[in-house]
């Protein structure tokens, strides 16, 4: 919780001195040059170095995250992204010249980015490192100013940020703020120039709620229930490894582009459910609960939850693999239920977690009408070899990104935008996706003082209504005679 030397809440009025102080940094214009952003920027890459165990640590005491893990999916990512945004930022600066239009002639046109100005920053705990840093380093290198605030979840990393981001970036214009409900609230009420949320959709309902009263824009990286999509004619060993990695390798499934669930033939369904299981066994043992390779529940509300969809009467006996926990050590070991009903708990809510549904069909072709009942995804995955199914596929199922024979691997590519549609987010960001989330595209079209038309002033006599009539329908010679000054009076 942040708080003042004196011990004083962090309320309502601070977050408004706050924001206040930040408008006044971005009015002097502090955080629009290059060589501002440029520096931030090196200090977030120095920070990522330097404490690079800090980090690690952190992640490990909020989530039991493997080393490997922690270093793969967030540490270095989040160094890549900020040395992408180094590399790229003098050419995502410079305006975008665009063709001028007939009708403007003699002119010219161009796309200015310019930043927003004050930027709120709300973050997940499940990815607390990446999540959090990821946007900061979009918003930095569109010029703005920035409040984050970490999530409560993970408190360990919340510290940690608050501790060291200041020391590597210019406290006078990106500022952290702990806190849960109390404090997020502070931070709401007041007026912002975009808010930038990672988390789940009743969430992102509060937040959208409250950027709607004044007005503010908002991203909202959300998820919903990513499926995946299963072939028969796929490299199983291959297949299953993949699938086994993006889901319990990507912080044991809480993550929101782990698959959660998949759908694959009732023929195929036995050979998967096996495949699976050898491949599960080889990666965390007999026993997963005694595997370090595998995250922790997060917390007791949490894993809650998740043995309560196990427990559910209506999947209960479905399990086929896995299903073992610890309540004690908030584990729960990887776990296959086949054929769950549709209409159960498990199939209604996002899982993020450990827990995998396979639901069988006769043809694949009848899952689009299974993924399209249900909200939008953030990722949809097809294993195949068909390249007529993987077109029908991407043509029918709607999803904020896709994958055709891997899982989660699209998040790697800077030049992919990263963000849901519908139910799962509002937005993207990644690489120069994330310049622009945080830049306003000004229009400006420049004209000298040549090249007076008369005919666009009254009065408009016929022969002026031929010429405009020409110059908006593309009319070469009702430009030319427009520059030549007719109709002459």
């Amino acid at each position: 919780m942040e708080a003042t030397a004196d011990g004083e809440v962090f309320n309502t009025e601070m977050a408004e001195a706050l924001v206040k102080g930040l408008r006044e940094r971005f009015r002097e214009g502090k955080t629009k040059p290059y060589e501002w952003r440029v520096s931030q920027l090196q200090g977030i890459v120095k920070m990522i170095k330097e404490k690079e165990k800090e980090i690690m640590e952190a992640l490990w005491s909020d989530l039991a995250k493997p080393e490997m893990e922690s270093y793969l999916h967030e540490v270095s990512l989040a160094r890549s992204a900020a040395q992408f945004a180094l590399k790229q930022l003098k050419s995502w600066m410079k305006p975008d010249k665009v063709p001028a239009a007939i009708t403007t002639f003699p002119s010219t046109a161009q796309i200015v980015s310019e930043p927003l100005g004050v930027i709120l920053v709300i973050s997940a705990w499940n990815y607390p490192f990446l999540l959090t840093i990821d946007p900061v380093i979009g918003a930095i290198a569109a010029g703005n100013c920035v409040v984050l605030k970490p999530s409560e979840i993970a408190p360990t990393m919340s510290a940690l940020f608050a501790k060291i981001l200041p020391d590597y970036v210019d406290n006078s214009c990106i500022k952290v703020v702990e806190g849960a409900v109390t404090e997020t609230t502070a931070l709401l009420e007041q007026k912002w120039d975009k808010i930038f949320y990672t988390g789940n959709g009743k969430i992102g309902r509060i937040v959208m709620s409250a950027a709607a009263k004044h007005l503010t824009p908002v991203s909202l990286e959300l998820g919903g229930k990513s499926p995946a999509v299963v072939d028969s004619n796929v490299n199983l060993k291959v297949a299953v490894k993949r699938i086994a990695v993006g889901k319990w390798g990507c912080n044991n499934g809480q993550a929101c582009i782990a698959p959660d669930y998949i759908i694959t033939t009732k023929s195929f369904a036995p050979k998967l459910v096996e495949g699976l299981k050898t491949t599960l066994e080889r990666f965390y043992g007999k026993d997963p609960l005694e595997s370090g390779d595998l995250s922790r529940i997060v917390n007791l509300k949490h894993f809650k939850r998740l043995t309560d969809l196990l427990d559910d009467e209506l999947v209960a006996d479905k399990i086929v693999y896995g299903g073992n926990r610890d309540e004690k050590r908030l584990k729960i070991a990887p776990t296959l239920l086949l054929d769950v009903p549709q209409d159960s708990q498990i199939m209604k809510d996002e899982i993020f977690g450990p827990l995998l549904p396979i639901i069988t069909v006769e043809k694949l072709e009848e899952s689009y009408e299974i993924i399209n009942s249900m909200t939008k995804p953030l990722a949809a995955y097809l294993f195949t070899k068909n390249k007529k199914l993987e077109q029908e596929f991407i043509q029918n199922i709607s999803a904020g990104g896709m994958l055709i024979n891997d899982i989660a691997l699209h998040l790697a590519n800077p030049h992919l935008p990263f963000g849901g549609v519908g139910e799962s987010g509002i937005g993207a960001y990644h690489g120069k996706f994330s310049f622009d989330a945080f830049s306003h595209k000004k229009a400006v079209l420049s004209r000298g003082f040549l090249g007076e038309a008369r005919a666009r002033y009254p009065p408009y006599t016929e022969p002026k209504q031929k010429i405009l009539r020409g110059l908006i329908n593309g009319s070469f010679v009702a430009l030319l005679l427009a520059l030549l000054g007719f109709p002459r009076n």
